[in-house]
């Protein structure tokens, strides 16, 4: 495989050389926005969802980047090529507000916001870990509030999101799930959370303050296709804890089954047949579908 570079500003250049300016206001106040998009088989999936919710980040933000989005795809295309990844790959495409002052007004940020490209390959999780599941937590640190920032915004600002991952490492547990400030299940660190129970699937609705994951909704859809009744509702921990199976997902973990949640088994202990049965359809939909990428 060819040694990884990264695309700064429409750039490629090694990625121990790719560098942005300290005074740049996503290293300063965590001022923009990003999104995880994943290759398989030649293909980038899901690449219109993705492009589609980062400009709707970057509207919000009020962030216009200098080149087109057909401009900005080619740069994505280009840095893939670059690094041979055409399966199993992995793409952080970062936008920033730019290089400003020290101060936090962006109006003082009178450069053309910073893109960069990285291409690389990702594992949050061994693979036996799909079969046996991971060990989680309910984290005490709380979600962060729609009133405060917006969840549809996939911003760079993800202290919230540490605080519970420190909480998960400290009790040697792979996750940790965020409750809302009334005490409704929200999602993970990093994932949406689907449970199992009574013959249903349910998961946590977007008013409750979570991303709107690109691969939660295509999970919502391969369940109404295999025939489950799939909502989106408010739940507890206490749902949790009785469901018969539950599960994770997301870009980088895809989907992985839950063993337990605060010591407490759910379900069997390991990956359920519900699970199973999506993750087989998500794998073969990963497989056969999406933008396919011209090869150099």
């Amino acid at each position: 495989m060819a040694k990884i570079h990264t695309c700064v500003n429409g750039k490629l250049v090694p990625k121990d050389e790719a560098t942005i300016s300290p005074y740049d206001h996503g290293y300063l106040y965590g001022d923009g926005t990003f999104e995880g998009i994943r290759i398989y088989n030649g293909r980038i999936f899901k690449f219109k969802d993705h492009m589609d919710r980062l400009y709707d980040s970057l509207k919000v933000l009020r962030i216009e980047i200098a080149i087109s989005r057909e401009e900005l795809e080619a740069d994505i295309i280009k840095t893939i090529q670059k690094n041979e990844l055409y399966d199993k790959g992995y793409i952080r495409l970062v936008i920033s507000r730019g290089i400003g002052d020290l101060g936090i007004n962006p109006r003082k940020c009178t450069h053309d916001p910073t893109v960069v490209i990285i291409v690389d390959s990702i594992q949050l999780y061994p693979e036996e870990m799909y079969e046996t599941g991971i060990d989680v937590i309910t984290c005490s640190t709380r979600r962060m509030v729609s009133q405060s920032l917006n969840p549809r915004i996939k911003s760079l600002n993800y202290l919230c999101n540490i605080f519970g991952i420190f909480e998960a490492n400290k009790q040697n547990a792979q996750e940790g799930i965020m409750l809302t400030i009334d005490g409704y299940v929200s999602e993970a660190t990093v994932d949406n959370l689907f449970l199992k129970k009574n013959g249903q699937i349910w998961t946590p609705p977007l008013y409750l303050g979570i991303l709107e994951g690109i691969t939660r909704n295509t999970v919502m859809d391969l369940a109404v296709e295999k025939g489950y009744k799939m909502e989106e509702k408010t739940f507890t921990i206490f749902d949790v804890y009785t469901a018969d199976e539950v599960w994770l997902t997301g870009s980088g973990a895809e989907l992985i089954p839950i063993k337990d949640v605060d010591g407490l088994i759910i379900g069997e202990g390991k990956a359920g047949p519900v699970f199973k049965e999506l993750r087989a359809a998500f794998q073969e939909l990963t497989r056969t579908t999406g933008f396919e990428i011209p090869r150099k």
